[in-house]
């Protein structure tokens, strides 16, 4: 998920920038150490959207530099547990499949990616024995998030599943939609005719 966040911290503006406008100062120090930024509390720092507030500046001895206390907003991507995501089919692997999901990679073990036994082949498909469905590289997907790990705080992992009603690649959710609904369509009719035949 996509949160905007309102942060507060002490920003160190370098020497080398005092010729500059304070604000466009203070907020390439802020893109300097946020973006790329990670972290369990705030998740993967996209952007800096605006400077809301800059109070006076402290000059720390010994440094040189000024230290601004500053009111800023992030974009950031956050992944929750059991939350639904749409990504695309980045790589997949006999053990299962790599999606892009935002600005991070998430995995989904070969007996999660659909509900049937499933198969590896060659040309890195994952194959369906019984539903004949098949996952390649590229395909767009809905997946739920069912495990996160920031064990490498430069590299978070993502464990998903397609196995749950709505979710898997997005042709297959279409099929199902028009199949329930004509199944949909053909109980209204039946029940019609019941009705028709009840009357005479």
């Amino acid at each position: 998920m996509y949160y905007k966040l309102k942060i507060e911290d002490h920003i160190r503006v370098d020497p080398k920038l005092f010729g500059e406008d304070t604000t466009i100062a203070i907020q390439k120090q802020i893109r300097e150490k946020y973006d790329g930024y990670i972290s369990r509390e705030l998740g993967v720092v996209i952007d800096v959207s605006d400077i809301e507030e800059v109070s006076q500046g402290i000059i720390i001895a010994g440094d040189g530099a000024i230290y601004y206390k500053t009111m800023f907003h992030l974009l950031v991507f956050k992944p929750d547990l059991q939350e639904v995501v749409l990504g695309k089919i980045k790589d997949i692997a006999d053990f299962g499949a790599f999606i892009s999901v935002g600005p991070l990679d998430g995995m989904i073990h070969i007996s999660q990616t659909m509900d049937d036994f499933v198969s590896f082949s060659k040309e890195k498909t994952l194959a369906g024995k019984e539903s004949k469905r098949s996952l390649k590289v590229n395909d767009l997907c809905r997946a739920r998030i069912i495990a996160i790990s920031y064990k490498d705080q430069t590299n978070p992992k993502l464990g998903l599943t397609m196995r749950q009603h709505g979710l898997g690649k997005l042709d297959w959710i279409d099929e199902e939609a028009k199949k329930a609904a004509a199944d949909a369509k053909k109980t209204t009719k039946g029940t019609k005719a019941k009705g028709a035949k009840a009357k005479s």
